[in-house]
């Protein structure tokens, strides 16, 4: 995230809490270059609805890829780790980057949060949605389902930010039997309606918000279209069901996330990518792969050339100009010779510094995040491995092998026969070609497994064993000084 927006995350006292307000409805209230404009007068036109309702996307697109989120559930499950530095001398040392330093060896700290950002940002996306949704029925000069459309895609974008904040700052829906421990606050009015200092919900409620919001949401949309650009980079009916059906699993409600993902695997229109286009679906520039159900899409410039772009933090130019981050090779190391996503990592020789002495080493970049790649926040083959897991729960161990066998077909891998454990093969297919997407360490702490991260760790930290009260990050300091209900994890 750009510095004028980490500038406003350290704007949050009491007395300025109104000016907090004003400040997180800023880009969202923009209109052009120079001009703004009140809350009640932009929200009661149509065109300044849907003016909002764009702002909101920018503002989630921030929040998504920015470096923590980003990078967070790969490199602390071990999919990723950091690159030898290219510039300080002597070349090829190792340096852990301060945006994640305290995370990274699961020492976060309250007063220091690497995650501040993240968390003031993801209430600020949910408090413009609170907005819309509050002015739109008010709408004079909007058809009905026109009004339908905006509150389901800001219903949507509630649920989905509440989602991101669960998965961070809330143990996995099963660290208790009944999922009576610490959720998250959710909110569901704006702060124009007033000031309020709620209380964290159980992990259950938390959930049950989440539900009821995309259910409510599905219900409503109608397909208009509202605004420009393409249909992927927003929400709509068939991607609020795939964040359901992710919920659901999250959630271990093996019925309904089966019958979801079923649904969208059915009768969304969407099919997989091929085993012949895999490779280059995912290496072209600028357009997101064939199955996507939702990209949050690059900003661009007016003249339409990108201003930001995934590969700042992925990408390889030459051997002296290259991102942070790469694949381990505990993860490349998983697939086998013929498996064809082997082909998604760049292989390329580094200057490593090791024992006082300068050596070439080999560093694997992503190929899925080259170019102007965007947020990949739902598509087709995720869909296909929760219904997997799902099946297998549900004794369905034929649905389940058929699913995962359809993944790794396409990938040119082994299929799997009747020997193996369906249930760590699952957990390593999503593991495999969901790298990189943001799933590896929420799916760890949903199976209760411990954390392990061998080649590239130089954590102070490598490893972390469930249940911890290290699998969840704190809350800002600042925020629970702000709240006096707000309850802090607890060790932190």
């Amino acid at each position: 995230m750009n510095n004028s927006k980490n500038i406003k995350q350290f704007i949050l006292t009491i007395l300025l809490l109104i000016l907090f307000l004003l400040q997180s409805c800023s880009d969202f209230l923009e209109q052009e270059p120079g001009t703004q404009t009140s809350i009640d007068e932009q929200l009661s036109t149509k065109k300044g609805v849907i003016q909002a309702l764009n702002g909101v996307y920018g503002d989630i697109r921030d929040v998504v890829s920015g470096q923590v989120f980003l990078i967070y559930a790969d490199i602390q499950g071990g999919n990723i780790k950091l690159t030898p530095t290219a510039t300080t001398n002597p070349k090829g040392q190792f340096r852990i980057s301060e945006y994640i330093t305290n995370f990274y060896s699961f020492e976060d700290s309250a007063d220091s949060s690497n995650f501040s950002a993240f968390y003031g940002y993801a209430y600020e996306v949910i408090n413009e949605a609170n907005l819309i949704l509050e002015f739109t029925d008010q709408l004079s000069d909007a058809t009905q389902s026109e009004k339908n459309e905006i509150k389901a895609q800001a219903l949507t974008a509630r649920a989905y930010m509440h989602f991101l904040l669960s998965e961070i700052y809330s143990q996995n829906y099963t660290y208790t039997n009944d999922a009576s421990h610490l959720g998250i606050v959710y909110n569901t009015k704006s702060i124009k309606n007033g000031l309020q200092y709620p209380s964290r919900e159980t992990a259950a409620n938390t959930y049950s918000y989440i539900i009821n919001d995309i259910k409510t949401a599905i219900d409503l949309y109608s397909g208009d279209v509202l605004l420009n650009g393409p249909a992927y980079s927003y929400f709509s009916k068939i991607n609020a069901k795939a964040l359901l059906s992710r919920v659901y699993l999250s959630k271990n409600d093996w019925k309904n996330a089966y019958e979801t993902a079923n649904d969208i695997i059915s009768n969304s229109g969407v099919t997989l990518m091929s085993s012949g286009n895999y490779i280059s679906q995912w290496e072209q520039p600028d357009l997101p792969v064939s199955e996507i159900l939702l990209e949050f899409s690059i900003s661009r410039t007016a003249e339409g050339t990108a201003s930001s772009s995934l590969s700042a933090y992925f990408g390889y130019t030459s051997p002296t100009v290259y991102a942070d981050y790469v694949a381990s090779e505990d993860l490349v190391n998983l697939y086998e010779t013929t498996d064809i996503r082997k082909q998604l990592f760049l292989k390329q020789p580094l200057i490593t510094y090791v024992e006082l002495q300068s050596v070439n080493r080999d560093y694997y970049f992503t190929k899925k995040f080259q170019g102007n790649p965007g947020y990949v926040a739902f598509r087709l083959s995720e869909q296909y491995l929760i219904r997997a897991e799902a099946a297998l729960k549900l004794n369905n161990s034929n649905q389940a092998k058929t699913d995962i066998n359809t993944i790794r077909e396409r990938a040119n891998a082994s299929l799997l026969t009747d020997s193996e454990n369906l249930e760590d093969a699952i957990f390593l297919e999503r593991r495999k070609e969901l790298c990189f997407e943001g799933h590896l360490f929420f799916d760890i702490t949903r199976n209760h497994k411990d954390v392990s991260r061998n080649n590239g760790c130089i954590s102070l930290n490598c490893s972390l064993t469930y249940p911890s009260l290290k699998f969840v990050l704190p809350i800002p300091r600042n925020n629970i000084n702000l709240n006096t209900n707000l309850k802090q994890n607890e060790s932190y």
